[in-house]
């Protein structure tokens, strides 16, 4: 194996590149691994532990972790946050686990096996257990003295938890508010006992939806009895957000979660084959409407060019409704109302939006093909189609959501299915009715 070796010059300029710069994490994650290993153990602990919490998941910063020499890991650990230790953590064996775990601080490691209890893709399993919070029964002073106590270690907070001699939280108490207090004033008569929480076992969307929903920086996490057990961030949810969008704009393409970005062939190839064979068979059904119209064909070839038109323009109209709708139950559960709304929005879409293309094709076939019979099968087969598209790219998601199953995963095959034989009927059938029987 080709050794990789780095002078001082080299390093400074990867410390450079390194601080805060997408461009030079993306220079790093494409070096070797043993590349990454030499840079990482001779990085300052505080860049090195940046650079490792930010590196994607698909890059394996677990196995860098793990393979770093013991001092330099335990320091790295120590200096991350505890959410974003436990992220990378989690991705070992849990032979692996005991060893990181085994080196470092024991309150540190204590605090990171509770959070490695919670699945990764819940409230738990976000927060971080490193808060600020101040009891009940303190007076301004007390609880000021405990705020810069408990902060010493803390890059950054945004919210006071108040809780009583249990950790039971019982509200929230703003810097600013115990600032202006009085000399005088106690918690009790400052907190606001009017927020908003999460449960530990509740699903990331959803904590994504609730920040989103009421502007919040930072929302606390509890467990069933109420305990205080930590807090997320909106910059963690800024990374859920981007991550549930990559699933789902990969799913509705008919490409599997589990394929990495960067993965090799066998990975793509193993995640699509099975949603292209699908596909192939959707498509045979649709070639079967053209074979049952062998003798309109036959009669009217100019067809054949005009049907992969109007089959097209209905997969592009029901993409875009596709697209609207999962957006739409991404961000929230629809009532039966906004659900019948939805499909009567992009029914009113697809129909008027088909009778403009119509109207196109209609003047191309009376102009160009000296045909208006012809060009009037292809306004009613082209409005007819997106109006198909529309209501099919609405539809669809809403009832596979309904009845549980994910509508990014399998609605686009089936909307396909639609487009593409209601694409060949339509022109098939008006043409036979219209042009054929004069």
């Amino acid at each position: 194996m080709q050794s990789f070796e780095i002078d001082k010059t080299d390093l400074a300029r990867f410390e450079t590149a390194l601080e805060g710069d997408d461009a030079g994490l993306e220079l790093f994650e494409r070096l070797p691994q043993e590349a990454k290993e030499r840079i990482i153990n001779i990085l300052p602990t505080d860049i090195a532990s940046e650079v490792i919490s930010e590196m994607d998941e698909e890059h394996r910063p677990g196995e860098l972790l793990i393979n770093l020499h013991p001092e330099k890991r335990s320091e790295i650990v120590e200096e991350l946050d505890y959410d974003d230790a436990t992220d990378i953590i989690s991705q070992l064996d849990e032979d692996e686990q005991k060893e990181i775990l085994g080196d470092i601080d024991q309150d540190d490691a204590d605090s990171i096996r509770a959070l490695l209890k919670y699945d990764e893709d819940t409230a738990g399993g976000l927060m971080n257990s490193e808060i600020i919070k101040v009891n009940i029964n303190l007076d301004k002073k007390d609880a000021l003295d405990e705020i810069i106590r408990q902060s010493e270690e803390m890059e950054e907070f945004y919210t006071i938890y108040v809780v009583d001699d249990y950790d039971i939280l019982l509200g929230i108490l703003s810097v600013k508010s115990i600032i202006k207090a009085k000399a005088d004033a106690h918690v009790r008569d400052l907190v606001n006992t009017d927020f908003v929480y999460v449960k530990a076992d509740l699903d990331q969307e959803d904590v994504a939806g609730l920040i989103s929903q009421y502007n919040l920086t930072t929302i606390p996490v509890v467990d069933d009895n109420m305990k205080l057990l930590g807090r997320v961030t909106v910059d963690d949810i800024m990374d859920v957000m981007e991550q549930e969008s990559t699933e789902d704009i990969l799913k509705i393409s008919g490409v599997s979660e589990d394929e990495e970005l960067s993965g090799n062939w066998k990975e793509a190839v193993k995640s699509r084959l099975p949603w292209l064979v699908i596909n192939l068979g959707t498509a045979y059904l649709a070639a079967s409407v053209i074979r049952h119209f062998d003798a309109t064909v036959e009669k009217l070839p100019i067809l054949a060019a005009y049907m992969t038109i109007i089959a097209g323009m209905g997969g592009n109209a029901a993409t875009q409704a596709l697209a609207v709708t999962v957006r739409r139950i991404s961000l929230s559960d629809l009532t039966d109302k906004q659900a019948y709304n939805t499909v009567l929005k992009e029914f009113l879409v697809g129909l008027l939006n088909g009778a403009a293309n119509g109207l196109i094709v209609f003047v191309i076939a009376l102009f160009y093909d000296s045909n208006p019979m012809l060009g009037l099968v292809l306004f009613l087969a082209m409005t007819g189609n997106l109006i198909v598209a529309g209501l099919t790219g609405a539809s669809i998601p809403l009832v596979l959501k309904r009845v549980g199953i994910d509508p990014a995963v399998a609605s686009s095959i089936i909307i396909t299915t639609f487009t593409d034989c209601a694409g060949f009927l339509l022109p098939l059938w008006f043409a036979t009715k219209l042009l054929l029987k004069h």
